[in-house]
């Protein structure tokens, strides 16, 4: 297993993400983690993450020095590489901030580098600066403006660079954190997700024993395999619900409701709340604010239907939830230092709710997650399905959320990604969707004037949900889409 210290980044699962990748066990605990504790993990190597703040402000994200002097090898990146200048050199901070692309000038390769050219493109995004280390310390590479930008000490067994090798930006970053986990730390490739289908529902079945588990189910990747999972592992003890709170995709209930039926669920239950989510929306322009009342109205209408399956099932002792782990970082849970991106329906749980929570895909990345839905020989049109927020439509309107404006986005994003899968383009893409603006513009429509809402479409690239870029979409396909 390889360590991970979260000094709050919010790349720090990509580190994780990256080492998995390689076949390895990699796990996250926080910067406050004990020497003691580690111990006891017995890691074969130790990576300290990068982070928002400065080494040298008041209350920063500290590391016992004892783990830096354990023998266990350490690899530090950006903050984790500022926090050994800092215990064994000198920092100079907010001397240099870059962000961005840059270029690694390779010195020497060490043990760190090997395999990469004399200059590499690299990603930067710090603030400090790494002025001077101990002789023992050796730089590996430079850049233009940075001095230390990789450096190694092999007989401390401590190893750092400025940039981030986890991010797809840095091309040869793979090939570091290979160096670090099997030149180095001596790791051997036993981490696979094929292998962990059994152990999994191995560990559902101890945790559950003889209990039963209730599940909001949306038909999304995420939480479909999570109950199929949980299926396997207990049978007809999950009950299923899906609440339509009339903010999904055109034909999506019917959709859902013969998916579940495909996969042999006994107890699926359909709930039609849309009603109560638009009148609860009204008025409501902020984007967060709309987040937050449906999650409430989701709990409240879910409770409801929780409490109506205990009186017929008192042994309801588990809530079954798709949460992965981005959606843990996106809330910020991972660390005390990291900043909140969004509230996240997965973790919007309310203190009185009695039931256990069942997360069994709590630690996995959505392409992690299509790899085991295929092990669960899941059709591959649920499998392949974008990523859709448990608001749904909701926050995909700007402004107020009417029954009309979610008329014309549903139909304007069925069209949409019809056309993507006619065209061979959905399975390229990770995630595309329309959206609807709030201002109407005057257009033509066979020989009449037309006055309408604008309709923005999205279409993005990702491999796991962390960093993400702009799909390439062909301007024939555009056309055709804005036709329809």
């Amino acid at each position: 297993m390889i360590l991970v210290i979260n000094f709050g980044a919010q790349y720090v699962h990509l580190i994780a993400r990256r080492i998995r990748e390689l076949g390895v066990y990699s796990e996250i605990r926080p910067y406050d983690i004990t020497y003691s504790e580690i111990k006891k993990l017995k890691p074969q190597g130790i990576v300290l993450s990068g982070g928002p703040a400065s080494v040298y402000e008041k209350n920063s994200p500290h590391l016992d020095k004892k783990i830096l002097e354990s023998g266990i090898p350490v690899l530090g990146i950006c903050y984790g590489l500022q926090l050994i200048g800092k215990y064994y050199g000198k920092v100079l901070p907010g001397k240099l901030k870059e962000f961005g692309k840059k270029y690694l000038n390779v010195k020497r390769q060490g043990r760190l580098l090997r395999g990469l050219g004399k200059k590499e493109q690299i990603w930067m995004s710090h603030g400090d600066l790494v002025e001077k280390l101990p002789k023992d310390f050796e730089i590996l590479g430079s850049t233009d403006t940075c001095k230390i930008a990789a450096m190694e000490n092999n007989s401390a067994k401590l190893y750092g660079v400025q940039f981030h090798p986890e991010v797809a930006h840095t091309p040869k970053g793979t090939q570091i954190l290979k160096n670090f986990v099997f030149g180095i730390c001596r790791a051997k490739k036993d981490w696979d997700i094929g292998d962990l289908k059994e152990s999994l529902i191995g560990e559902i079945r101890q945790k559950v024993n003889n209990d039963y588990v209730i599940m909001g189910t949306s038909g999304g990747v995420d939480s479909t395999v999570a109950a199929v999972l949980i299926h396997k592992a207990i049978g007809n003890r999950i009950f299923c619900v899906f609440i339509d709170h009339g903010l999904i995709r055109k034909d999506e209930a019917e959709e859902v409701k013969s998916a579940f039926r495909r996969f042999n669920f006994r107890h699926f239950y359909m709930i039609d709340a849309s009603k109560i989510f638009l009148e609860r929306l009204k008025g409501v322009i902020d984007p967060e604010q709309k987040r937050k009342i449906i999650a409430h109205t989701f709990i409240r209408v879910f409770e409801e239907k929780v409490k109506e399956l205990e009186r017929k099932n008192p042994k309801i002792r588990f809530l079954g939830q798709g949460t992965i782990y981005p959606d843990r970082i996106e809330t910020a849970q991972p660390s005390k230092q990291a900043d909140k991106i969004k509230s996240h329906h997965n973790v919007a749980l309310p203190k009185k709710m009695k039931l256990k929570v069942l997360e069994p895909l709590r630690e996995f990345y959505k392409d992690e997650v299509r790899k085991l839905g295929r092990e669960l020989k899941l059709p591959e049109n649920v499998i392949g399905r974008h990523p859709f927020p448990g608001p749904g439509l909701a926050i995909r309107i700007l402004g107020e959320v009417t029954k009309e404006k979610l008329e014309i986005l549903r139909n304007a994003d069925h069209v949409y990604i019809d056309e993507l899968k006619k065209s061979g383009y959905y399975n390229k893409i990770w995630q595309a969707f329309a959206a609807l603006i709030p201002v109407k513009t005057v257009g033509v429509m066979g020989d009449a004037r037309t006055y309408e809402y604008i309709i923005s479409l999205r279409a993005v690239t990702s491999k796991d949900a962390m960093t993400a870029d702009w799909a390439k979409l062909p301007d024939w396909l555009l056309e055709r889409i804005s036709l329809e």
